[in-house]
């Protein structure tokens, strides 16, 4: 418990997420939260690592997830001003990730997983 949970409740993560530019029920998100319910519990673990720079939660929660200046929740930023083609951006410092405006599902597990699985990956010694 000391070193963070890593089973992955997927209503804390939802609970404790913010949104910029769009709205939790926007295509994109609902095509995320799609994405993170299908996932195995190693993509998952990929995806905070690429969003935080690490796999674990908090002994409390997604809302004690911590960032660079202090609590700092997980969050979805849509990037309209960017192409579809882009691959999402993940920002470690501030756990929040940029989305471009994919529309379909299958868009969005093709670069979210191609982004999660070539991202160089934080040592958890």
């Amino acid at each position: 418990m000391l070193t963070g949970i890593t089973e992955y409740d997927t209503k804390d993560w939802k609970a404790n997420t913010e949104y910029r530019n769009c709205e939790s029920y926007s295509i994109v998100i609902s095509h995320f939260w799609q994405w993170v319910n299908q996932a195995p519990k190693e993509m998952k673990a990929k995806l905070l690592i690429f969003v935080t720079g690490t796999s674990k939660i908090p002994s409390g929660g997604f809302s004690c997830l911590r960032g660079s200046s202090g609590i700092n929740k997980f969050t979805i930023q849509l990037k309209d001003d960017i192409s579809t083609d882009s691959l999402p951006r993940g920002h470690t410092c501030f756990n929040r990730i940029d989305l471009p405006n994919y529309s379909t599902f299958k868009r969005l597990k093709t670069k979210l997983e191609y982004s999660i699985l070539n991202c160089i990956e934080v040592s958890e010694d």
